[in-house]
Formats: C-alpha cells, structure tokens, sequence
C-alpha cells in the first residue's frame, strides 16, 4: 500500500524518446520508474509530477492515474466513470472540461463514442449530485482527462500537462514544417549537446528556420525549465492543485534562469529565407533569448568561414527534406556542403543533423558516430551524429575573462532613483561595506574578500569581490517568502550591484546553491574553463567563478592559510581534501620541507599544480596524490609516515561515486581526527576545520588530544557578521 502523497504518474513520448525520457526523468531525482512502449510510469508526489511539467524537455504528456475499472462495453465503461468522484476534480457549472480516449485491443474500439460515453458519465454525476454540470472546452479546459481502454481494461488519469508539454509558449511565428520543441531537445540531447554547452563549446544551425533548435539549445545550455514561459497547464484550474509547491518551483525555476544565462556560450543560426529569419527573431525574442542567440540572414553555402564562432561545438539542423525542397536533386550538394563546413571551416566541430534518407549521410562525406531512428511527425527520420573532424584539445593555459570571451548576460539597468526603497536599501548597505572593507582588504593586499552577506534578510545574498569581478550567491529563500518577490529582489541585486561598483554586467556573477537531485553533479556547473588570477597576500592564485559551485579559494579561511604558513617553515606538510591547494601554496611559500596534497579529484589536483606553478613553487618536494583521504591515511599509518603540520578540512557530507559508502563529517569526525593524529610527530600539529553549521565537535571520545578552540581567532574581518560560517581547532597529541 502506497502512502498517500504517493501518485501513480505516466510521462508519453514519442517512438525512439523512451529511454532518453527515462534517464532525464532520473536526473530530476525520480527513482521508483518503470519504461513501457511510449511511455515511463513512476510513483511519486504531485510536486515531482510538477516538476516533470516544468522540466521535461522530452514528453509530451504527463498522466496520474486517478481510476481503474474493466469496461468491455461502453455501458460498463459509463459506469466506471461515473462512479469516480469527479467532485473532488472540478466544479460543475463552473467549469470545463475536455476528454481524450484511446484503446488497444480491446472491444471498445470506436474512439469518439468512447470519449463520449465517457463525458456522459461525469456530466450525469454532476447532474445527480448538483444539478449542474460542466462544459466542453477542448483547448484550454479546466480538467483534461484521458482515459485508456487496454485489454479491457480502462485507466482513467488526470492530464496534468494540460497540452503537449512540447508547446513552450515561446513560438509566435512559423514556417513550413516547423520542428517541434521536444523533437529539437532530442536531437540535442542525442548530440551530447549539454556536455558540449559546458565544455565551453558553441552552436550552429546554419539552416535555422524558425529557430527551435537554436532556442532549445539556449535552453539546455543555460539551465532555463521548457516550461517557464507556458501559462497553462493541466493543474492549474484542478481543485485538487497544490499551489505552494508550485509556486517553490517556479521561483527556483526562476533564480536557475537568472544564474545559467550568465555562462550562455555562443550560439547562432542562419537561414536562407528572409521570412524564416524574421520568424526565428520573433520567437528567441519572445523566449527573452534576444542577447544570447544570434541569427543572420544566408545561403547555406555562403557559410565559408569560423564567424567567431569558438575552437570547438556543434553544427546541428534540420535540412529540408525532399518532399518540402522541390527536387530530390538538390539534397545531395546540400548535404555536400554542411560536410565541407565542418571538413573545412570547424575542423574541430561535430556533427548532428535529422533527416529522413540516410543514404543522404554519405553525402557529407564525414565519418558517421552514431545514428538513431525516430519520427518526425508522420514522417520516419534518422538523427545522425558525425565525429569532428580533429578532435578539439582545451588549452592547459587558464583563460582570463575579456570583453570578447565573456558570456555573462547583459541585462537594461535601471537607475536607482527609480527602484524600490529596499534596493536602496541594499545599495547603501553595499557601498558602505565596500568603503570600510575596501580600504581594509588594499592595507592587507586582498583582491578578494566578502562585501556583503544576507546583512539585510530580505536581501539574502552573499557579494565576494574578485579583482574586477564580482561573485554572487544566493541563499535560497524560506518558504515563508514569496516566491515572486524574492525573484524581484535578486534582480535587483543583479542591477544594483554594477551600478554601485562601476562595473560591467558582465563582471557579475551569479550562483545558485541548490540542493541537487538524481544523477546532477554538485560540483560542475559551465565549465568554461574562464579562470583570473588573483592575488592574496603575496601569493596568486586562479579562481573559476563560472564552472563550479566554489570559486577555487575559500575566503573564510584566509587567516587558517596564515596560521599554517606561520607553522610550515622546515615542517612536512600534508594537505588533506586539499580542493584547490591554495593551504600547500602558503605552507610550500613558507618554506615548509616538503608538501603532500591529496584530494580524489583530478580536476581539483591539476588545479593546485597549476596554483603551485603560478607561486613558482614546483619540485620533488611537492607531492599531489589522488586519493581516497580515508584509505591513504590508513594505509600512511601502516608505513608510518609522519608530519609535523597536517591541514584536514573535510567535506560536510559526501555520497561521491570514487567514495565507498556515505561520508557524514559529524558522524566520522572522531575516527578521522584520530587517524590523522596518528601521522603527527611528537611535536606536529593538526589543523581541523568544518564548515557544517551545527557541528559540535565530541571531545569526549579524543581525551587523548590536546584541543583548542582556534574558530574565533581564524574568522577574517569579512566574515565576522557570519561567526558559523566556519569551526576550526588546532590539536596536538
């Protein structure tokens, strides 16, 4: 037996989507799910039912299942419905309603006396108990309801998506035989598109049409719902509609909109028809995509150069097929000529293009990676995937953010005599923390620090200063906030805080801390691959405000670096969860013996090689290791490694898949602090550190170890308006 917040729901799509649906439906956290021809079932909460209508860029239709009866007759069919208390679902005169009826090898097979029968058993309910009695609206009604009759057996759902989720509410002009929006999501998905987005790589469609390949890309790529822009579905007029959680998903919805379009990268299309042009402007704009997709208008074959376009990407169309071209003559030098554009002009691009002959692939004369059948309409198609023809290499060489590179978007700013007294509020608040702590981060050599946090709760941000550039994190609002006003106010962050610092908008940076759902990676965010240089304090370092959730330097522990380098000089240190490595640089610049940075992410480790290289700090002496900190520490007992300055700031928590088992930083604290208290010298000192805000740290059960309390003395002049932001002791034996 199912609890009772627990639904039965079914997500259709079209032929060749289902396992595509199925691993997109993983990824928003959905496990308990089931794939069937044209569909996945699952069991989950209204609020997950929600969230496929928001964020499915693949289905069509989103179905809870309400009833189950046989019917191998259109009266025990009448009846079936009728005993549903269709009351509870919507209001009699009041409201409407549409029905959508479909069997499968069942006696039923007259689909329209089917759907009839069906609306004769709601109104007659209604008539019984009330006396009045909905009305047909089969556009936009008030309850959609579908009813399926498989094997005699009927199953009788809430349409909660209303209409084909594939309509976004952003095409307002068309062209002949416009691709629909989840059939364009599919050819990206099948394209590896995302990956590509994050890798910093761009798009072309260089036969573009109304641009709903070049819109859902921008889509993807900056982490915008499909659904945002609909202002109707299937649950919006339903009595049993839970409209808070609604309303939270939306407004995250909303803040992911806001963070993803500031790492868009390139994007551009093109058409030859100058009404196709005009139609795919109309609608990026009307999908508020105008600053972020560029379309021009051109022949496919006057596409003979890069276009500024970047070292790497993705050309992807829709060609025309023969029946709508003219003339099957023509389509071999069409495709003859995307292949040239890739063979000749983006060597290092892939790729993808849906067609309905696959003989035509040879044309293109390019090396075929994958294929995969699907419908396009009516109309039986193949999406073709090619290799770049030279594979593309990212530059070891971190890039820095310029006027030419960066993606961050532009937004119209208002003045800020004409915003809200709380922006005001904020701006004063702001510009009087930057002239206290400005002064104090230039007297003490920071290009970084913390200007703001949440000071004023309504304004619930985090503002760090990076040089020129500034990083902006919200902090997700309480339920208590209303969902569009907190948006409200985060766009006016967004437009005050250039203005007070007199700076770009494409300088600032905003970041969302979510909790991440499914098979989302917590750490990966652009990957860009954009990094600058700062310096802190004599040291220099490379920081990525783009790519991941953390910049690549902790702020807060700016004077725990300071206490390290104070005790590194002639010591072994040993760096575990060292991130970054920005602890080795001060430990290694203070003439420690020997430095040994450990973490399980390559990534993170060639960073710190960098960051040592940056510093000049590189030889035999250091030591970067990819390792499990847990295992390595183990195993360094056995060898009886010893150090005389250990640094151990752990992750608060961690279900990582190169880590056996779930990491709790409170649970396992006492075993780790003894493991590495083992690996100290007589006279050598742990340095432990947390940023979990409810930590408490069990002395009891390390009796053994000197402790001391070292938080309050390691909070930086920036953070002490937030003294949880992190707990920090110094231990001995």
């Amino acid at each position: 037996m199912q609890p009772d917040n627990q639904h039965k729901f079914t997500v259709t799509a079209g032929r060749g989507i289902i396992p595509l649906l199925a691993k997109e439906l993983t990824g928003m956290g959905i496990k308990k799910l089931r794939e069937s021809p044209g569909s996945v079932q699952f069991t989950g909460t209204l609020a997950d039912a929600y969230r496929v209508c928001l964020w499915s860029r693949l289905a069509n239709r989103v179905l809870m299942a309400i009833g189950h009866f046989d019917a191998t007759t259109t009266d025990e069919l009448y009846e079936g419905i009728k005993a549903i208390p269709w009351e509870n679902h919507i209001k009699d005169n009041e409201s409407t309603l549409a029905v959508e009826f479909n069997s499968f090898r069942s006696k039923i097979t007259h689909t329209q006396y089917g759907a009839q029968r069906v609306k004769d058993g709601i109104v007659d309910r209604f008539r019984e108990h009330t006396g009045g009695r909905p009305s047909v609206d089969l556009h936009q009604p008030d309850l959609r309801i579908n009813v399926y009759v498989r094997h005699n057996h009927a199953t009788v759902s809430i349409d909660l998506s209303g209409e084909s989720l594939h309509k976004r509410g952003y095409r307002i002009d068309n062209t002949v035989a416009p691709l629909k929006e989840n059939l364009a999501a599919t050819i990206l998905n099948a394209a590896d598109w995302q990956n590509i987005a994050q890798s910093g790589g761009g798009l072309l469609d260089p036969m573009c049409g109304s641009g709903t390949l070049l819109i859902e890309a921008a889509l993807i790529a900056a982490d915008i719902a499909p659904g945002l822009s609909r202002d109707y579905f299937g649950f919006s007029f339903w009595q049993q509609h839970d409209k808070e959680s609604w309303q939270q998903l939306l407004a995250e919805a909303q803040r992911r909109r806001r963070s993803g379009l500031s790492r868009l990268p390139k994007i551009m299309g093109g058409d030859s028809n100058l009404v196709a042009v005009d139609a795919a402007q109309a609608n990026i704009a009307e999908a508020g995509l105008s600053d972020h997709i560029t379309v021009v208008h051109r022949e496919m074959q006057a596409w003979t150069d890069a276009d500024g376009l970047p070292a790497h990407g993705l050309v992807v169309s829709n060609p025309p097929y023969g029946e709508r071209i003219g003339r099957d003559t023509d389509l071999p030098a069409l495709y003859t000529s995307l292949g040239r554009l890739i063979r000749e002009q983006l060597t290092a691009w892939r790729m993808t293009l849906i067609t309905d002959d696959a003989a035509l692939a040879k044309y293109t004369q390019c090396q075929q990676l994958s294929t995969m059948p699907i419908d396009n309409g009516p109309i039986a198609c193949h999406i073709i995937n090619y290799y770049a023809p030279r594979r593309h290499k990212v530059s070891e060489t971190p890039i820095s953010p310029n006027k030419e590179n960066n993606t961050a978007s532009q937004i119209d700013l208002i003045p800020l005599s004409e915003m809200s007294e709380g922006a005001n509020m904020f701006a004063n608040r702001l510009a009087k923390n930057l002239k206290h702590l400005g002064k104090w981060a230039r007297k003490n050599k920071l290009e970084c620090y913390r200007a703001y946090d949440a000071d004023l709760p309504e304004y619930a941000v985090a503002v760090d200063i990076y040089g020129e550039h500034v990083h902006v994190q919200e902090y997700a609002p309480p339920k208590s906030i209303d969902p569009e006003k907190a948006i409200q106010r985060l766009d006016e962050v967004m437009m005050v805080i250039p203005q007070t610092l007199d700076l770009p908008t494409s300088n600032v940076v905003l970041k969302l801390r979510q909790r991440q759902r499914g098979t989302q990676q917590y750490e990966a965010h652009a990957k860009q691959k954009q990094r600058i240089k700062i310096s802190e304090q004599g040291h220099d370092f490379w920081v990525n405000l783009t790519d991941y959730l953390d910049t690549g330097l902790f702020l807060d522990h700016r004077i725990t670096r300071q206490k390290i380098a104070a005790l590194a000089p002639a010591k072994d240190f040993l760096n575990l969860f060292a991130y970054t490595g920005s602890a080795t640089v001060y430990a290694a610049a203070a003439a420690a013996k020997s430095t040994t940075t450990i973490d399980m992410s390559n990534t993170y480790l060639e960073w710190a090689q960098d960051n040592m290289r940056l510093n000049g700090l590189e030889g035999v002496s250091h030591q970067v290791v990819r390792a499990n900190c847990i295992e390595w520490l183990d195993l360094a007992q056995q060898e009886k490694q010893r150090y005389g300055l250990i640094f151990l700031d752990p992750p608060t928590f961690s279900n990582s898949s190169r880590m056996e088992g779930v990491f709790d930083i409170q649970r396992d604290h006492v075993a780790m602090i003894k493991l590495a208290s083992q690996l100290l010298t007589q006279d050598g000192t742990l340095i432990f550190s947390t940023n979990r805000r409810d930590f408490k740290m069990d002395s009891e059960a390390l009796t053994k170890l000197s402790i001391n309390d070292i938080s309050h003395a390691t909070l930086p002049e920036d953070f002490k308006r937030n003294p949880k932001i992190h707990y920090c002791w110094e231990i001995k034996r």
